[in-house]
């Protein structure tokens, strides 16, 4: 059986590895195309391209799949199951229809809930308890096919955005590993979604990184680790970029009244109490413009974030 694996970053390469570990017939891989990367803007293979040609299997990168060339190279593999996990591009009905058994996809949260582009990100700055991974058969809309399995894992207060990625993408991966069998022998379960249950995890924004001290700690936090480790939320001060890496609610502590939300309360070694629209976040690993990350007790060491500075102008 043919089968070709359609997945971009770090994410999907665990459930590739795993196929090929376990001796499935893997013809070919569809990834991204390079991309410049860092400061200084080095292109730069996607995670799957390297795991596919590392294991010497063919790869194609176009920039748009739906485009007739990519379709007919596609077909030349001759694919009996397509599998994609995070490949970034909608596939068009060409493509669907193409194997025998179907594309399913590998998505990163409990569907019918959070479909689209960033559903790690959002299910953390939601401030969810639990997600996990759902296997789908692939359907012309935004991740509406029918549901195949599931499996839920926990989000813990610990946990931001790269945790979770490893979690899941191994979840994931295992899952695949429990599906494909019966998904073979034509056993697999076609189970609809309910529409009216169905929520939506658009890509971050630049809008969506800025920190508005007039929300509450709670959401500032889970703000934080839901953009951690990319893109990153950010602040003002001096009128240039902080970006906030890693911060803490601090239980049962209140600004006094009148206080501005952004107002530094208090600095030391622990870091930077701020004063939120509602309760006190606590960051602890900041970065300010042109430096690195560093924890914030260090930052202010330096002496130039004092007590009384208002963050966000």
């Amino acid at each position: 059986m043919n089968i070709v694996f359609m997945g971009t970053p770090d994410f999907a390469v665990p459930s590739l590895l795993q196929l090929l570990e376990k001796g499935y017939n893997v013809v070919g891989v569809v990834t991204q195309p390079d991309r410049p990367k860092g400061r200084k803007r080095i292109l730069t293979p996607p995670p799957v391209k390297v795991a596919a040609l590392e294991a010497g299997i063919p790869v194609m990168q176009p920039e748009r799949i739906r485009h007739p060339e990519a379709v007919a190279e596609l077909a030349s593999w001759q694919p009996d199951l397509i599998v994609t996990a995070a490949f970034g591009q909608i596939l068009p009905k060409a493509v669907l229809d193409m194997p025998r058994l179907g594309c399913i996809n590998v998505h990163a949260s409990l569907l019918p809930r959070y479909r689209g582009g960033a559903p790690i990100h959002r299910a953390i700055m939601n401030g969810e308890t639990k997600t996990g991974v759902t296997i789908m058969y692939m359907a012309e809309g935004l991740d509406t096919g029918d549901i195949i399995s599931k499996v839920e894992v926990p989000i813990t207060d610990n946990d931001n955005v790269g945790t979770m990625f490893e979690k899941l993408a191994h979840a994931g991966a295992n899952l695949l590993m429990e599906t494909l069998p019966d998904l073979m022998a034509g056993r697999a379960p076609r189970i609809p979604q309910n529409d009216a249950e169905a929520t939506y995890a658009p890509n971050i924004t630049r809008e969506e990184e800025w920190i508005d001290w007039n929300r509450s700690a709670t959401e500032l936090f889970n703000q934080v680790r839901g953009l951690n480790p990319w893109p990153v939320a950010y602040t003002l001060w001096q009128g240039e970029t902080m970006k906030i890496w890693e911060s803490a609610v601090l239980p049962g502590v209140t600004p006094q009244e009148g206080v501005e939300p952004g107002t530094v309360l208090r600095t030391g070694a622990q870091g930077i109490d701020v004063a939120c629209g509602s309760g006190v976040l606590r960051l602890t690993v900041v970065q300010p413009s042109g430096k690195k990350a560093m924890p914030a007790g260090e930052f202010v060491r330096g002496g130039k974030l004092t007590e009384g500075t208002v963050l966000g102008r």
